[in-house]
């Protein structure tokens, strides 16, 4: 899933970690029976959530082989190695947690684990009268240079961090503000951190760690780490950035204490997430996190073993129709120029055919793995102004969702467990998971058309009106620059269009033109038979084939034409572009029509629902329409508005420019931290705008943010997960956000490789991940 960034928050006022990341679930649709290896479900959660395992090509050390290159393929090259400025992405991640000391990394549950290669302890030793924290370094950890991991290096991350010097260009200060003091221990490996006010998400500080000479002047904070690293500690070091390339390379460390990476080399490649699928089969990435469209691929190279593909692809499509008209136009029917272009046409898709076909015995050599991605989807209501300014609206909108069927429509087809997910907070499997939905209620269309009425919102309200009827939105105007207007705009729709004789307007094919299209008449032979195509869309030379050639050549000479227009027309044939369909008569034509519209003084109750455009969202907008569907049972009209992913989150998400929309929040082990911000009540800023943060919902309570302070001054980690168990209930009640499902996680990887997949929470070990020796891989596929 390309998955699509939510612009960096605007440095806040208050005390913040660094902006978390929504994103875009962005897949098609896909059935996977023979998916290989999943991780086995654990047990069902209280609030019918199942975590799901890590699915692993687990392997011990002795089974890898030492050596080797793998190549990865993530988003994109990073801006910065710095993980703590603005626009530090995934790759910088990946890149921090293979060469800089992470303290504490998650283990499958989410829950963070003491890292042996550089901890031998980490704990808090006193509570009273201030909380100190006590680090034990292991003896053997230094960096690249040889100098050891110390005191040094914490001080000069905390002062980097603490947000008290503006001349560092830091995302987050959240937690390093609560420090007082830091100092060393009983000796050289000891460090003592000392705070001053208590701080329950102290396990999240220090990881990743900086040198001194990172973070020690703002200088070398704001650009001394953008493109190098001069001195690391981890299993792997960087070599060498190349964007042109786009890539980034990484190699064994030798100064490495724990125990040595069994890859030489590791490189992390961009490729954007339509271009994986061919990515893999060209040889170029050996494991890519990918889209539900390619693991269908993948899926169906190892279902076909070889053979040509007929049911997907380039001229899967093509219809018997189509094949027979483009036959006739390569072979002269309409003229010479025509039939010129349609054999270059043909010989184009052709070569495409047989590329795809290349592609797809490449892509056998791939096993999907598959999770479930530490992320949730959720849907938005901004709770600014307009309807949704009304938490009654807002709770109606909830309770009309069917979120067990929004769940089973993504997840099912996948195998994975279709629950949907209870809490804002923590995600299946996670110690502070509690289903926390009571607070609003399960799905009761009485019970959200009662809350309408009771917001203003009637039947009458609206007239006569139905809530199938929504308004007819204009045509976005095109932009200087914007290439999809033009594409948009040469796209044929069947919009307007109706089939004469049926009421459901838009079901055939888009027109050729702005005529009319034709179309086989109910019960013709030609739906029934089987179709004239051979391979690659060749027409059969038989009786019925020179036949539809003549119907097709006379058509052309405008003849059949004049017949049809003679005969009074064709059953089945589209009517012209324009005409509006015959209304249905009776009760048999209000109840298609669907239910009244609710409104008030005349106006129906309509909400903007904003959705991505781009073609790996389709899952997206799937689900989207589900919702639409399910608001339109209650009254409630949705006038759905796509646009180009890129700009989904800055200018319609982070702007406000929306009344419902669909995005991912990733989960957290320090949700007391983490997601506060995105929960925060938002506050008037001094030039009169409203501060929120990452809430982008504008909905929020005094009483949560006291709910999150009190959490993260919690040492009593039961204490704790009680506290965020209020503050969930809170948020369900408020209505800002409705939590749908957690989402799928799908990694392609070659069955040679160890150790890696779809790891959930869990942490990679970068040392243990390389390529099975030829026993080992042989065994596995026994």
């Amino acid at each position: 899933m390309s998955d699509a960034a939510i612009p960096r928050a605007p440095r806040a006022r208050r005390t913040r970690r660094a902006p978390r990341p929504a994103t875009l679930l962005v897949c098609g649709v896909l059935v996977l029976p023979t998916l290989a290896g999943c991780g086995g479900a654990s047990d069902e959660q209280p609030g019918g959530a199942v975590p799901v395992a890590a699915d692993l090509a687990a392997a011990d050390r002795e089974q890898v082989a030492d050596g080797g290159t793998l190549h990865w393929a993530v988003d994109s090259v990073p801006a910065t190695f710095n993980a703590f400025q603005a626009d530090a992405d995934a790759t910088t991640t990946r890149v921090a947690g293979a060469v800089l000391p992470a303290l504490f990394v998650l283990d499958a549950a989410g829950k963070p684990q003491r890292n042996p290669d550089y901890l031998e302890d980490a704990s808090v030793v006193e509570r009273e009268p201030k909380q100190v924290v006590l680090y034990r370094i292991n003896q053997q950890a230094v960096w690249g240079d040889g100098r050891e991991i110390g005191a040094a290096d914490f001080v000069a991350q905390w002062r980097a961090l603490r947000g008290k010097d503006s001349a560092y260009w830091t995302a987050r200060n959240a937690g390093y503000e609560r420090i007082e003091k830091i100092e060393r221990g009983a000796n050289d490996l000891e460090v003592r951190v000392t705070y001053a006010r208590p701080y329950a998400d102290w396990r999240s500080l220090f990881t990743p760690l900086y040198p001194k000479e990172v973070m020690g002047t703002p200088e070398a904070f704001n650009e001394g780490a953008r493109t190098k690293l001069q001195s690391t500690a981890g299993p792997f070091r960087p070599v060498k950035l190349d964007r042109e390339d786009g890539s980034v390379v990484l190699e064994r460390n030798p100064r490495w204490w724990g125990q040595p990476a069994k890859l030489d080399k590791l490189v992390l490649r961009a490729v954007p997430r339509g271009e994986r699928a061919e990515a893999l089969a060209d040889g170029r990435v050996d494991i890519a996190e990918v889209d539900r469209r390619a693991a269908d691929r993948i899926a169906l190279a190892a279902k076909e073993a070889g053979r040509a593909p007929t049911s997907h692809g380039p001229g899967s499509t093509t219809s018997a129709a189509d094949a027979l008209r483009s036959w006739a136009r390569a072979h002269g029917a309409v003229d010479e120029e025509t039939a010129e272009a349609e054999q270059e046409a043909r010989r184009k898709k052709q070569a495409e055919i047989r590329s795809y076909a290349k592609q797809q015995r490449a892509l056998r050599a791939f096993t999907v793995r598959k999770s479930l991605e530490p992320a949730y989807t959720q849907l938005a209501m901004n709770g600014t102004s307009g309807p949704l300014a009304d938490e009654r609206v807002r709770r109606a909108v909830a309770r009309a969702l069917n979120r067990e069927e929004l769940a089973a429509s993504v997840l099912a087809p996948l195998g994975l467990p279709a629950a949907p997910l209870g809490s804002h907070l923590a995600l299946a499997g996670q110690e502070a998971y509690a289903d926390g939905s009571d607070a609003l209620g399960s799905q009761d269309a009485q019970a959200a058309q009662a809350l309408l009425a009771d917001a203003g919102f009637t039947t009458g309200g609206a007239g006569n009106q139905t809530a199938a009827s929504a308004p007819r939105k204009e045509a976005p105007k095109k932009k200087d620059g914007d290439e999809t207007s033009d594409e948009a705009s040469d796209e044929v729709s069947d919009e307007g269009l109706y089939i004469v004789g049926d009421d459901k307007p838009g079901d055939g094919g888009p027109a050729e033109s702005g005529g009319y299209v034709l179309a086989p008449a109910a019960g013709s032979a030609s739906l029934l038979s089987p179709p004239l195509v051979l391979a690659h869309g060749t027409p059969r030379e038989d009786g019925r084939a020179r036949s539809e050639y003549r119907d097709h050549k006379e058509r052309a000479d405008g003849k059949t034409e004049a017949k049809e227009k003679k005969k009074g027309g064709m059953a089945g044939a589209y009517a012209p572009r324009g005409t509006a369909a015959p209304a249905a008569a009776g009760a048999a034509g209000a109840a298609a029509a669907g239910p009244r519209a609710v409104g008030k003084d005349g106006k129906p109750l309509t909400l903007r629902f904003v959705l991505p455009a781009d073609p790996g969202s389709a899952a997206l907008r799937a689900v989207g329409e589900r919702i639409a569907r399910m608001l339109r049972s209650i009254g409630v009209r949705t006038e759905i508005k796509k646009v180009e992913d890129a700009s989904y989150f800055k200018d319609h998400i982070a702007s406000g420019d929306y009344d419902l929309a669909l995005y991912s929040w990733p989960g957290t082990a320090y949700p007391a931290t983490d997601a506060r911000p995105i929960f925060a009540k938002p506050e008037p800023a001094a030039d009169g705008s409203l501060f929120v943060e990452q809430n982008y919902t504008r909905v929020g309570t005094d009483h949560i943010d006291q709910l999150f302070d009190r959490a993260a001054a919690e040492l009593d980690e039961e204490a704790a997960r009680e506290l965020l168990k209020q503050a969930d209930e809170r948020i369900w009640a408020a209505a800002g956000s409705i939590p749908l499902y957690q989402r799928p996680e799908l990694v392609a990887v070659k069955p040679k490789l160890a150790n890696t997949g779809a790891f959930g929470f869990s942490a990679p070990r970068y040392q243990d991940i390389g390529f099975k020796k030829p026993d080992s891989a042989k065994d596995d596929g026994k």
